[in-house]
């Protein structure tokens, strides 16, 4: 096995690829008594159309979450009683581009992963269980449909974005998933479900030897070609639409605003643009900024408001969001304080503090086994290794952060959705 050590954050990373291409990560925490393990595939839902062996396929919007449902089906077993029996939580999440299936234990670790590992490498469709299951999921998507936190995501996205797939809600829609058959989920199954796409990760006090061990006694043997994803004609920055509204029940205005970026790049390039947008984010209108303090004092903003850096493969947005009496003062707002500082420039004081307090949350994060099995499972998938992070966020300086807000805060790169409150349509 690989191992890597790094004294200044007191971890060992001991990596491992099996012949089937599986990526194994082990972080070992000796005198822990949790463990934790994630099991995750590069397939979101994003990647509905692909190419794979030569032959391209199209499927409808929804699958990667109808298939993290039906994973949990073993024939004659009860997945979620066996790992309840063993003292174990797992559960399973889909996102825009990665799924996921996890537990957590403090005891009987081997078994937990044994069974995490043989649900998940054991498809078992049949139409009857997928008709089952598509009144479930169906019930699940009206939920979302109801939820003002939802809808004024997926309609900002829609608004941004004229071809990339990430404008359909992850779990599809009602309509989508009457397309999706036993068929279409083996099919995608056997695409990006095999070894060579996925990626173990464990952090606990285990011994990496036995993980792998354990994985190649269980996982297929041989490897396979890795699909390719096609996710439609390279977007500009300009979005569909400027804005997009609608009405529900809400007690008070809130919205969401994107800034499209340009795509980020693979591997530590990647990250450093990523830790870039975020300080960009947090110096232009994070908690410590003159404009959020501003905003909070005119009432305009309240403590839901967040904002951030947000990417998936194919592109990425500055975004920020919450409830807001008038949401378009909040932008005109962004807008100046970023011109503002474009010509001004950013205090090197608050530069270095909003530096220093994001790297410390993410040496406090490596304390929660979860956080770090997600962040490493994801990094890895954008070819990168979690734990450079401390050389990447020491390499980013003052004028990149700026050079960022110049390029980005770009009000025809901007789009918001607003849910307004019922009462005031009908006023």
């Amino acid at each position: 096995m690989n191992k890597l050590t790094y004294p200044h954050l007191n971890e060992t990373l001991y990596t491992h690829r099996l012949a089937n291409g599986l990526t194994i990560a082990v972080i070992p925490k000796p005198g822990f008594v949790k463990k934790s393990a994630y099991f995750a595939t590069d397939y979101g839902s994003i990647h509905m159309d692909y190419t794979l062996n030569g032959q391209h396929y199209t499927t409808p919007a929804g699958v990667a979450h109808y298939l993290e449902h039906k994973m949990f089906d073993l024939p004659g077993r009860d997945v979620m009683e066996e790992f309840a029996a063993l003292g174990a939580s797992p559960n399973a999440f889909t996102t825009y581009d990665m799924t996921a299936y996890y537990f957590s234990c403090t005891e009987n670790f081997m078994a937990c992963l044994e069974l995490l590992l043989t649900f998940v490498s054991t498809p078992y469709f049949t139409q009857e269980s997928v008709e089952k299951e598509r009144g479930i999921i169906a019930q699940e998507i009206r939920m979302y449909e109801d939820s003002a936190d939802s809808k004024v995501y997926e309609d900002l996205f829609a608004a941004m974005y004229r071809n990339h797939p990430v404008r359909i809600p992850i779990a599809g829609t009602v309509e989508s998933i009457e397309d999706i058959s036993a068929q279409t989920l083996m099919d995608c199954y056997n695409a990006f479900y095999h070894p060579g796409n996925m990626i173990l990760c464990v952090v606990g006090d285990v011994e990496p030897e036995t993980v792998v061990e354990l994985a190649e006694r269980i996982l297929p043997k041989e490897a396979q070609d890795k699909p390719v994803a096609d996710l439609g004609t390279e977007e500009d920055l300009d979005c569909r639409d400027c804005d997009t509204s609608r009405v529900m029940d809400v007690a008070m205005p809130t919205f969401q605003m994107g800034f499209k970026c340009h795509p980020m790049a693979d591997g530590d390039r990647g990250e450093i643009q990523q830790i870039i947008g975020d300080l960009a984010a947090e110096a232009l209108m994070g908690e410590s900024s003159s404009l959020y303090q501003r905003l909070y004092q005119a009432g305009l903003i309240d403590g839901s408001f967040a904002c951030g850096f947000e990417d998936v493969p194919g592109l990425a947005m500055l975004s920020c969001g919450g409830d807001s009496r008038d949401p378009e003062a909040v932008r005109q707002a962004i807008l100046e304080e970023a011109g503002r500082l474009c010509q001004e420039g950013i205090d090197e004081g608050l530069f270095l503090r909003l530096k220093k307090s994001a790297l410390g949350r993410r040496y406090r994060a490596l304390d929660s086994f979860d956080s770090l099995c997600f962040r490493v499972c994801a990094t890895h998938f954008d070819g990168a290794n979690y734990f450079d992070f401390p050389k990447h966020y020491e390499s980013v300086t003052k004028s990149q952060v700026e050079d960022f807000l110049r390029t980005a805060i770009v009000r025809e790169h901007c789009a918001m959705s607003i849910i307004w409150p019922r009462q005031e349509e009908e006023n």
